[in-house]
């Protein structure tokens, strides 16, 4: 086939053959109802039995062969990716029995993991001519292509709620983006995000409706092999609507069906008490949902948009999930940054409050490999530590 890669519906598993712009399968959108979860989230796959099985040969590529893109040169001349992974040895002055390994994300050139699937948007953008990218935020996603953007001199359109914190707001001000301050939470801001897409003919970005995020995402992945060279026990990821958990898995699933590793990690879903509205629901025949109220700002969803695929993946291969709250989060982000020196946002510590929640309850078994996935730097969010300090 001439093309690099298609799209399968996560649904209704209608395939699609084209390298151009897709959303969401166009059978299953039609019957979505705005108080649901989308279906017809796409996976992008690849044809498997033309890559190569070597991961030194898909590494020396930059996994080019794995990327809905044609060219590395369509990426933004920025450092994406490519971040450190530290092992600690000690917390609160005990050594650990286990190994514990930091993915800190916050050192992507916007500060937050966001920039993977930025990078991989606006270089396919790049490919196909397109100057204007739009997306909605509860700012890091915002702020993210906003800098992506300015890098790849493309214009960016960011639709955030008025209440995002100021100095995501400021970052998306500063890389010359257009601002679209909502009146109301993410979703509102997702839904407007989409209308205007489709009214002015932008490219969007948002996570579970570009399907090229999840192949951004899932780039930690082949990283985290690359600095381990083994599958990890257990990796704990904060969730909000679900694309960065289905990026994790996406990204071990190519490496599974090339053959190069043979099990799947368990994974943790790490959610904020008040806004948990995936993990509610993942063992669950109906979805039903909540209104999200937590300090961790980049998870605070009340519909996940990518529920579905996150639900078949933590299904398939026997995630695990982890509920906490703000107070713990905020004393695990305390925790972290007096251990270890990495300040992270809300979000990024829920992931990190979640691996100390597994931790007091004696899960985690002595010997074992954990990864906690920092996904944010605590600079984001300055006004949410104040009662900490």
């Amino acid at each position: 086939m001439a093309e690099k890669f298609y799209y399968k519906c996560s649904t209704c598993g209608e395939e699609y053959h084209t390298d151009q712009i897709m959303y969401l399968c166009p059978k299953c959108e039609q019957h979505n109802d705005p108080e649901l979860p989308p279906r017809g989230v796409l996976f992008t796959l690849y044809h498997y039995d033309k890559i190569t099985s070597n991961f030194d040969e898909l590494k020396k590529n930059e996994y080019l062969d794995l990327l809905p893109i044609k060219s590395l040169e369509s990426l933004p001349n920025l450092r994406i990716g490519k971040t450190p992974l530290y092992l600690i040895e000690q917390l609160e002055g005990q050594r650990l029995d286990f190994e514990l390994y930091i993915k800190d994300d916050s050192q992507n050139p916007t500060f937050s993991f966001k920039d993977r699937a930025s990078a991989i948007v606006s270089a396919f953008a790049k490919e196909h001519g397109i100057d204007t990218i739009a997306a909605a935020s509860t700012g890091n996603a915002g702020s993210s292509l906003a800098g992506i953007a300015a890098a790849q001199h493309q214009k960016a359109i960011i639709f955030v709620p008025a209440s995002a914190p100021l100095a995501k707001l400021t970052q998306i001000r500063m890389y010359g983006a257009q601002l679209v301050a909502i009146d109301g939470n993410y979703d509102k801001a997702f839904d407007i995000s989409i209308e205007q897409s489709k009214k002015n003919g932008w490219y969007n970005r948002n996570t579970a409706y570009n399907p090229l995020t999840i192949e951004g995402k899932k780039t930690v992945a082949f990283e985290l092999f690359d600095q381990l060279r083994f599958v990890p026990d257990r990796i704990f990821v904060p969730v909000g609507d679900g694309v960065i958990i289905s990026g994790v898995y996406k990204g071990y699933e190519d490496l599974l069906k090339l053959g190069i590793i043979d099990h799947m990690p368990t994974i943790v879903a790490v959610q904020a008490k008040g806004s948990s509205n995936l993990i509610n629901n993942v063992f669950q025949e109906i979805f039903d949902y909540e209104p999200s109220h937590t300090i961790a700002d980049s998870i605070s969803v009340d519909i996940p948009r990518n529920f579905y695929m996150a639900k078949h993946f933590i299904q398939t291969y026997h995630g695990e999930i982890c509920q906490v709250t703000d107070e713990q989060i905020l004393k695990a982000s305390k925790i972290l940054a007096q251990n270890t020196g990495i300040f992270a946002e809300p979000a990024a510590a829920a992931a990190f409050a979640g691996f100390l929640s597994f931790k007091q309850q004696n899960i985690i078994q002595p010997g074992s490999t954990n990864v906690v996935l920092s996904t944010g730097s605590g600079l984001k969010d300055l006004q949410a530590v104040q009662s900490i300090l």
